[in-house]
């Protein structure tokens, strides 16, 4: 699958439209930040900011209605809720704020499609994720939330969330600090964390559009045209060899159990982290849209190394399998096994990758930066070491 191919399900991994606008913008107190960073307008206190972060579970909501459509079971809802919320929750930990965060869930629906059994699991799920959240030390409460019945909208349902923290400026994690001499860490987005309660895939909440259609059968097209966009070609829709049920090759999950994956938060091993080595952790990216090419939108005069790559999990073997997707494309839509990176000090990643490994989570050393090889243009540069071929990509 190319570019192209991507582009005409109506989807971008590159965001191109909308940093053409946002870039320009107003960038915060922290310019370089993976989040916008704003002054405490709430209390007015000069020594404390704000944060505002909106995000969703995508299209993610889609395969727990199909699901449901195929099953009745209304419970894979519960794991839409999560992933709505941890898109916000991760991309907060990358400035460094893990405590004290009050979140509002919107849910849209098509009230015939979706009826209130849908409805509970979305919101009992919500408070069921908190309350583990919590119960690991992280400070967040619920601030409510919105239904709409907007059938005109939305065939199905969207899930979105929306967190604010106030936290002091003193204690922010600033990307902009990434620079040339810093180890990186991955940690992974697969496997089984000890405050999980059930065996992860690592597919997270990017890309599953591609994921769905590369993956699913024609048999979902013709019996769920709810599902998808009638604009585009029907041959980039449902025109994968498996049925949910199907088993995911060199998995023990099912290919449904697979997409289905909340996606993990990595709350409480930062906190961990961050008590005993913040400064000696210069910037986290969150490998969300744009995969493993997210990194390049921070630091200056960067060259980004990943030659050490953790193992890449079946679902994204059985993804590019199906699609023939380049290792280009893979790497720059999905994270491809770990969706956390550390840019930290070399003499801590050992300590890094044991905590890490305390917690459950695989991690190790998968890179490094170096000064940029065009320091005339101040643009940073990724290289990619995969299979003994190297893959470049530019901002």
């Amino acid at each position: 699958m190319n570019q192209d191919r991507y582009s005409l399900r109506g989807v971008s991994s590159s965001k191109e439209e909308v940093h053409a606008v946002v870039d320009r913008m107003n960038k915060g107190l922290f310019p370089g930040a993976f989040c916008k960073i704003n002054p405490d307008f709430l209390t007015g206190d000069p020594c404390k900011c704000c944060v505002i972060h909106s995000d969703g579970s995508g299209t993610k909501s889609t395969l727990a209605y199909l699901n449901y459509k195929e099953t009745g079971d209304t419970k894979a809802f519960r794991k839409t809720a999560q992933d709505s919320m941890v898109m916000n929750i991760d991309d907060l930990i990358c400035i460094g704020i893990t405590d004290n965060i009050l979140i509002s869930s919107t849910i849209n629906r098509n009230a015939r499609n979706i009826p209130g059994a849908i409805l509970a699991e979305l919101i009992s799920g919500t408070e069921a994720f908190l309350q583990n959240l919590r119960d690991n030390d992280i400070s967040i409460q619920s601030g409510g939330g919105e239904t709409a019945d907007v059938g005109d909208l939305t065939p199905t349902v969207t899930v979105d969330s929306c967190a604010v923290a106030v936290t002091e400026r003193a204690s922010i994690i600033d990307n902009a600090t990434i620079k040339e001499g810093l180890a990186i860490v991955g940690l992974a987005s697969y496997g089984k964390a000890n405050y999980e309660a059930f065996y992860n895939s690592g597919i997270g909440s990017n890309g599953l559009t591609s994921a769905r259609h590369d993956l699913l059968s024609k048999y979902y097209f013709k019996k769920y045209p709810e599902t998808y966009d009638q604009r585009t070609d029907s041959k980039y829709l449902y025109c994968g060899p498996y049925k949910m049920d199907d088993p995911l090759p060199a998995s023990d999950l099912s290919i449904g159990e697979a997409l289905l994956s909340p996606t993990r938060t990595y709350a409480p091993v930062i906190k961990a982290m961050l008590s005993k080595f913040k400064d000696g952790i210069l910037g986290m990216v969150h490998c969300s849209g744009g995969g493993q090419t997210k990194c390049l939108r921070f630091g200056k005069n960067v060259h980004f190394i990943k030659e050490n790559l953790l193992p890449i999990p079946p679902i994204f073997h059985a993804i590019q399998q199906a699609s023939q997707t380049s290792d280009e494309e893979m790497f720059r839509v999905y994270n491809m096994g770990h969706r956390l990176e550390l840019y930290c000090l070399p003499e801590l990643t050992e300590s890094i990758i044991e905590m890490s490994h305390a917690f459950g989570i695989d991690a190790q050393m998968i890179g490094k930066t170096e000064a940029s090889k065009d320091q005339l243009k101040s643009t940073n540069h990724l290289t990619i070491i995969h299979k003994n071929k190297t893959l470049d990509y530019n901002l």
